[in-house]
């Protein structure tokens, strides 16, 4: 493809909006992996049942984003439960609960990909939403769909407003001194355990108004959640384990990267953008941009 600067001008704009929904569908699990070091491999299937989820609500008349925001609250619960399991089960017995709870979030991941499959089917699905289906004009020749500007704004909105919590509350602050040193908050009296269950909850319920903000973006199917590990894995890692700023930054460096290659190169070789990160980062600075 030719290039010009009105379609890099166009690749750059639509990469930092999808960049910040990439931080959006990624910062659950920069807590769960990065600051509780939980192999949460299930994190796109809960993604996927969060945009499912909206779309059943949606069908009732809901708001997209409101649909998302009432299901955060069973999200978390959920969160909570799922943790407790894995505690008990895997982390609570020694040093090898990683591999075994790579496998446990695996097997979570499958049976949430076919309970969807036999629920409602493989078809794609959408909502509908008074800001679905308009665009606005930046240029003469750059038209941005509203629902990219929604959903950027959205996902902004999330991701400050956890940054804040984690670091003005004083349960945020347990939660990432849990990933530094267990035995230290022990000994000012917070329960590491606990913790982490409130933190885990925390995560998966922002990941039901990511799935929210991810039927908005576009339609959703049981096995979309595929294309995403490779996307969010990479950003957390390229962030730096743990790091909320950092988390939005590798996203929009993904997201124009993504879209950069997406416009010039096609759309093929726009997923092995992510991948193609994520070795770079393991190989050059595993310990990504800001991260421990």
């Amino acid at each position: 493809m030719l290039f010009t600067f009105d379609l890099l001008l166009g690749a750059v704009v639509f990469g930092l909006l999808i960049g910040c929904f990439y931080a959006a569908v990624s910062i659950g699990l920069s807590v769960a992996f990065g600051l509780l070091d939980v192999p949460h491999i299930a994190h796109p299937a809960f993604l996927v049942a969060g945009a499912y989820g909206t779309w059943l609500l949606a069908g009732f008349g809901w708001d997209p984003i409101v649909a998302g925001l009432v299901l955060s609250v069973p999200f978390f619960f959920l969160g909570v439960a799922m943790y407790r399991i894995y505690h008990v089960t895997f982390e609570k017995r020694g040093s090898d609960a990683g591999l075994r709870g790579l496998a446990f979030f695996f097997g979570i991941a499958f049976i949430i990909e076919i309970a969807l499959i036999l629920a409602v089917g493989v078809d794609q699905r959408l909502v509908e939403a008074p800001y679905i289906g308009q665009a606005i004009d930046l240029t003469d020749d750059l038209r941005v769909p509203m629902r990219l500007l929604v959903a950027f704004g959205c996902a902004l909105l999330l991701t400050v407003a956890l940054s804040l919590y984690l670091g003005k509350t004083f349960m945020g602050r347990a939660i990432k001194a849990v990933a530094q040193d267990q035995i230290a908050l022990s000994l000012m009296g917070a329960d590491p355990v606990k913790v982490k269950q409130w933190a885990f909850g925390i995560a998966t319920a922002v990941t039901a108004v990511a799935g929210a903000l991810l039927i908005i973006v576009g339609p959703v199917d049981p096995q979309l959640g595929r294309l995403y590990i490779g996307r969010t894995f990479c950003v957390v890692v390229l962030a730096g384990l743990g790091s909320m700023s950092g988390t939005v930054v590798a996203a929009l460096i993904l997201g124009v990267a993504e879209n950069i290659v997406l416009t010039f190169f096609g759309a093929s070789w726009a997923p092995a953008v992510a991948f193609g990160l994520l070795l770079i980062v393991l190989g050059v600075r595993p310990q990504g941009l800001f991260g421990r």
